[in-house]
């Protein structure tokens, strides 16, 4: 089991935690990684988007002039594509994007994530993140005091209302829970900061 510092919201180290092997030291696997993620933007799609063919589009059942005779081009409605206000060729229509995946593969890729941000020294562990008020101005301050300005990722045990409120307008960092997170978040910060027992709870699920 390796070693990280615990520190407190000022940047001062309070401790040491041990992070367990079997989910921040584990083998990393990336196609699976590769396969969740894919998944998960592919599962953010709301497949709404519909455009009308030229069966849809009201209007177009007279031939607009004779077919022979006139010089021009021949043509047997005014809704064909080629027409403006024409209807759409091969016209997008709502659809599920939406792919399942079994509990293995995504235990296998949280795992995977875990590890490839601890082998990359991108964890920062803080004994706690509770706020006494809702304060965008103290998260920031806090973050650059740990080290984590840039895009960070706040990962707490349950639901930190004052944080999640706190951090929501804030462009480079996100705030979620042990309960929710992804691999794409995971992934997608360059620092995933946790708390103690963040820490400790992934470790008893996913271990």
């Amino acid at each position: 089991m390796s070693k990280v510092k615990v520190l407190n919201l000022a940047g001062e180290k309070v401790g040491e935690i041990k992070l367990s092997d079997a989910v921040f030291g584990a083998e990393v696997n990336e196609a699976v990684l590769h396969q969740v993620v894919k998944t998960y933007l592919a599962n953010q799609r709301q497949g709404t988007q519909s455009a009308l063919t030229r069966a849809e589009v009201s209007g177009g059942g007279a031939k607009p002039w004779r077919q022979k005779g006139t010089g021009r081009a021949r043509q047997g409605s005014i809704r064909a594509p080629q027409w403006i206000h024409g209807g759409v060729v091969f016209a997008p229509k709502p659809r599920d994007y939406r792919i399942s995946l079994n509990k293995k593969v995504k235990k296998v890729a949280m795992v995977s994530a875990l590890s490839a941000k601890a082998a990359a020294g991108e964890i920062v562990v803080v004994d706690n993140f509770d706020l006494d008020e809702i304060k965008t101005k103290t998260v920031a301050t806090a973050l650059k005091a740990i080290g984590a300005a840039d895009k960070a990722l706040v990962v707490t045990n349950g639901v930190n209302k004052n944080l999640v409120v706190s951090i929501r307008n804030m462009e480079k960092a996100a705030a979620s829970n042990t309960d929710v997170l992804n691999v794409y978040e995971v992934l997608n910060c360059k620092t995933l900061v946790m708390t103690k027992d963040a820490v400790e709870k992934l470790a008893e699920v996913y271990a």
